[in-house]
């Protein structure tokens, strides 16, 4: 009697607190076995607090150690993170069919042609001339414009506020660094654009817990 008093009491679930709990359990479970976008997010960030950072620190007029040695270290920590970032793409994409695959696949190689692009543009506009002073912003603003975009785009496909909200900033930080003139655009893209990406890692960090 007792039982089936107590099955008289459970009423079925109705269709929103259905979806509602596969989206939760959905949800679990990515966490658990899925990458975590977090620490993607800290390879970047912390790649752009230190390579922005010691290319202004070895600009004039402090030059604590030649250019082009703080650019070389610069150079191999964005090609190191974006390595982890393919790898990371590779897992994120296992087990996943269908238009959802699909859909993050044209994502990815929409970043290897809108940069393939920037590159053809920015190149020809240096060889008609740009100014010497000018190219280090021109790079730097274009590139961010581009990424912040791209970030854009990703958060309304997946309709992920934060990162649209780290697309926006993105976006900021790059006019911000080209009003800031040079060399103080690369403290800006140190202190702004890679604390953005840190201070994203971290609100995942804390949402995915």
């Amino acid at each position: 009697m007792v039982e089936d008093e107590r099955d008289g009491d459970e009423r079925p679930m109705t269709p929103e607190e259905s979806l509602a709990l596969i989206a939760t359990q959905a949800e679990k479970t990515r966490r658990e076995i899925g990458p975590n976008p977090a620490v993607l997010l800290a390879v970047w960030g912390l790649v752009w607090l230190f390579g922005f950072g010691l290319i202004y620190l070895s600009a004039p007029p402090t030059a604590l150690m030649p250019l082009w040695a703080a650019g070389a270290i610069t150079v191999a920590g964005f090609a190191g993170a974006m390595v982890y970032a393919a790898i990371y793409g590779i897992r994120t994409s296992r087990g996943v069919h269908g238009p959802s695959r699909l859909v993050g696949a044209m994502y990815g190689w929409s970043w290897l042609i809108a940069f393939g692009g920037l590159t053809v543009v920015n190149t020809a506009l240096i060889r008609l001339g740009l100014g010497t002073e000018l190219i280090p912003l021109l790079w730097s603003g274009t590139s961010l414009m581009l990424t912040g975009l791209m970030y854009l785009a990703g958060g309304m496909l997946w309709q992920s506020r934060l990162q649209y909200g780290l697309g926006v900033w993105i976006i900021a930080s790059g006019a911000a660094s080209v009003l800031a003139g040079g060399p103080y655009n690369f403290l800006v893209l140190s202190l702004a654009g890679g604390g953005g990406f840190l201070v994203a890692s971290l609100v995942f960090l804390v949402r995915a817990r």
